[in-house]
């Protein structure tokens, strides 16, 4: 089981951060990923894994003014 933004989901395998992004149609551009308290930068979200026990803050930036 992880925890996205406050809400637990079970995973059935380990993933990447860019495969779990792209399952839950995040957008891969504007958005921040948090793993466990440490910035995951976007050049490494094909090589970090989310595994059981993980926390996980998304967030997604919008543009207005």
């Amino acid at each position: 089981m992880i925890t996205v933004n406050g809400q637990t989901e079970e995973l059935s395998q380990a993933l990447s951060v860019l495969s779990y992004l792209t399952q839950k149609n995040y957008p891969t551009t504007r958005i921040a990923v948090e793993k466990n308290g440490v910035i995951v930068p976007k050049s490494q979200y094909e090589s970090t894994m989310i595994t059981d026990g993980d926390r996980l803050e998304i967030v997604t930036f919008v543009g207005g003014g």
